[in-house]
């Protein structure tokens, strides 16, 4: 599996805001990638409406 094909900033930002390391971000298959940036968008979205 190839990593991703995504800025070093933008896997930089998701390390951070998925809290793992970042070589494990490169290597996350991309669907759960995307599963992850969701779970994160609907905690955000719960935190601003509180």
């Amino acid at each position: 599996m190839r990593p991703l094909q995504i800025s070093a900033d933008t896997a930089l930002k998701l390390a951070e805001a998925l809290n793992i390391p970042l070589e494990q971000v490169m290597h996350l298959p991309q669907h759960i990638l995307i599963q992850k940036l969701v779970e994160l968008e609907r905690k955000e979205a719960n935190e601003n409406k509180a």
